[in-house]
């Protein structure tokens, strides 16, 4: 059974919204933006945590590819996977350390506690697994006119879009280095299509003059871990002990024999020891 506020969650109204022209707009350009971001990623388990509207793993080779949300997808979205989980995606139902790639697309937005959701990208990311996410942006036109168009409001409600700063400031928090992004659609928000392709000029503009304006972006971080370290006491250089010194035993010379001591000395000067002179009294 589903629960019964299900039908009242943000990522519902979202996905209504992608019914109407600005949101076909915009989830062109989002699938397009997520074809590039996946389609280079290796491993062997990718998921997808909500907005079944995009198929943000179409362009993946892995495997698996599996997906998990609030709500079950239709039959035709189904098929797009290995494998679909409901549950919480706060509480992500998947062993530590799982999954190769994991893509959020407007799932921070729509969240309750979105730093929540990213703790837990954090944990069932295997080291150097990859995150994808899309939102909204706040600091572009689109984001205005959600907070202006009070009679009409041009996005859902309910979403509330993440600033792309602070998320990155949450992304190095948890150990995520974000290595690529991209910002799009710089046209104005215009609830018709006839005004959204008039404006469509805008779009090269803004990739030039603006491009940290658009009204959607893709972040893709990569998680780090730092390497561990053993703390304790330092170690101390043992000093090797010292040898006892080995007495020679004392050699008896026979007459005619030359003293080892003075055959060595008589290196001294050149000489060999048969023509070096003993001295006088020796």
């Amino acid at each position: 059974m589903l629960p019964s506020d299900v039908q009242d969650t943000p990522i519902v109204e979202l996905a209504a919204w992608l019914a109407t022209d600005p949101g076909r707009h915009a989830l062109a350009w989002e699938q397009a933006r997520l074809d590039e971001a996946v389609s280079d990623v290796f491993g062997f388990h990718a998921m997808q945590a909500g907005l079944a509207e995009l198929d943000a793993l179409r362009a993946n080779r892995m495997p698996f590819k599996g997906y998990v949300a609030g709500a079950i997808p239709s039959e035709a979205q189904r098929a797009r996977w290995n494998a679909f989980v409901v549950a919480d995606l706060e509480a992500l139902p998947f062993d530590a350390q799982s999954l190769d790639l994991l893509v959020l697309p407007h799932t921070l937005e729509c969240s309750a506690d979105p730093h929540q959701v990213l703790r837990e990208a954090e944990r069932v990311l295997i080291p150097e697994g990859r995150l994808v996410i899309t939102g909204f942006n706040p600091w572009s036109l689109w984001g205005a006119g959600r907070m202006l168009g009070r009679r009409r409001p041009f996005l859902p409600a309910g979403v509330q879009p993440l600033s792309p700063a602070r998320l990155k400031d949450w992304l190095k928090l948890l150990s995520f280095e974000v290595d690529s992004g991209r910002f799009g659609l710089y046209v104005p928000p215009c609830h018709t299509d006839k005004w959204l392709r008039r404006y469509a000029f805008m779009e090269r503009a803004g990739e030039r003059w603006w491009p940290v304006c658009g009204g959607l972006y893709v972040v893709s971080a990569v998680k780090r871990t730092v390497g561990m370290r053993l703390i304790g006491p330092p170690w101390k250089k043992r000093k090797a002990p010292r040898r006892a010194a080995v007495a020679a035993a004392p050699r008896e010379v026979h007459p005619g024999e030359a003293h080892p001591l003075r055959a060595s000395c008589a290196q001294y000067d050149g000489r060999p020891a048969a023509t070096r002179q003993p001295p006088e009294g020796a």
